[in-house]
């Protein structure tokens, strides 16, 4: 069992993440504890519904600002399946009125009686795996759906009544051209109704997965580092265009439909991971449960693994990496208020080198409340400067 560490965290938001770890077949890029073996299912359902309720009272002074479902392929389930996990969360917790509740959908296993069914149960915002809008890029990379089967579903979950729908999609591709990358860039443009978020990455290649063995075997190639950098490029110019906003890395939104959940990751607001494998942050502890199937079923709250006491260094030093990936960056006064050091007392030097470069820019709001942010040529260069806030 968790336990609350001291008096300023009760009282506060906490955000739920409920890992699914089955799928109907891994994609070849994938690295995620994930898997098609469905033999222990229900009851790790049950484990699941167990552990949410196990953990209630640690947090029974606390509102839980948003919940995610991710996976895995969460869509995969049946609504009698998932049915006694909302139970428990609605049971157990308070859920902010506003609440954002999103489940992962993957196009090929989402049914008109699944989408109730998630309304039923609270459930405002999807994110649906769309990747490519080609489909021989699609098999290429192991996905189980094709362009039709995502338009089928991006349809039926707006006549469904949701408004706010996320989808992912990736770049540099095996194969792939700038004319092919267009391709879903326009198929986007042309969706009724349009997107209100994006996740845009560019493929990653995770050593051990059957992806990155075909690369290295030469049996598939990769875009080069320029039609890399020029896929990012155009993939900013289209979804400003669409009217979406960069507002992380790698996420575009409608201004008001940033992802919360996500949002409060990169600020430091505290979360339970439920299910195998799952991280969580609680207590200024960041600890996770056993990836071992057996061992989470046999004891869901007790498998705690890789447990780790923050100090305040540790803090300053996550919520600096963290805080800029977001492009407006860091609040210098919500910085002072939590650790009462100011951003350059903490980090001065550093600071002040990387403007001197060009990396980074400190703005106000209309609030006038400063920002320390990157610059466009910072972004480019993150993973340079961001190792000097280790």
């Amino acid at each position: 069992m968790i336990a609350v560490k001291n008096d300023q965290e009760k009282n506060k938001s906490i955000e739920l993440y409920f890992h699914i770890p089955f799928c109907v077949r891994k994609c070849l890029y994938c690295d995620f504890l994930s898997f098609g073996d469905g033999r222990f299912r229900q009851d790790y359902l049950k484990a699941l519904a167990q552990e949410t309720e196990m953990h209630a009272e640690e947090c029974r002074e606390m509102t839980v600002s948003s919940v995610f479902f991710g996976g895995g392929t969460p869509s995969i389930l049946e609504p009698a399946e998932l049915e006694p996990v909302f139970g428990a969360l609605r049971r157990s917790y308070r859920l902010a009125e506003d609440c954002e509740i999103t489940v992962e959908c993957n196009p090929g296993t989402v049914t008109k009686e699944k989408l109730d069914f998630y309304r039923k149960m609270g459930v405002n915002r999807l994110s649906i795996g769309l990747q490519s809008a080609r489909d021989e890029e699609l098999r290429r990379i192991g996905r189980i759906h094709t362009r039709r089967q995502f338009l089928e579903t991006w349809e039926a979950a707006a006549a469904a009544g949701f408004t706010n729908c996320n989808l992912d999609i990736m770049s540099a591709l095996p194969g792939q051209s700038m004319e092919d990358y267009r391709e879903t860039l326009d198929f986007l443009v042309s969706l009724d109704p349009a997107p209100k978020h994006v996740s845009a990455y560019s493929l990653i290649l995770e050593e051990g997965t059957p992806l990155e063995k075909m690369v290295r075997e030469g049996t598939l190639t990769l875009p080069g580092e320029d039609a890399d950098r020029a896929m990012y490029e155009e993939t900013g110019k289209a979804l400003r265009n669409m009217g979406l906003e960069r507002y992380e890395v790698s996420n575009y939104a409608v201004p008001g439909y940033e992802c919360r959940h996500n949002l409060g990751y990169w600020t430091g607001v505290p979360y339970l991971g439920l299910g195998l494998g799952a991280s969580s942050y609680f207590g200024g502890c960041r600890y996770k449960h056993t990836d071992k199937m057996e061992a989470y079923l046999a004891d869901p709250a007790g498998t705690r693994l890789e447990e780790q006491i923050l100090s305040e260094a540790d803090r300053m030093s996550e919520r600096m990496i963290l805080g800029l990936r977001l492009i407006r960056g860091i609040c210098a006064e919500d910085f002072a208020e939590e650790f009462g050091r100011t951003l350059k007392e903490a980090y001065g030097e550093i600071i002040e080198r990387h403007t001197r470069e060009g990396l980074l820019t400190t703005e106000k709001d209309e609030n006038g409340r400063s920002f320390l942010r990157f610059t466009e040529k910072g972004l480019d260069l993150e993973n340079y400067v961001l190792s000097d806030f280790v």
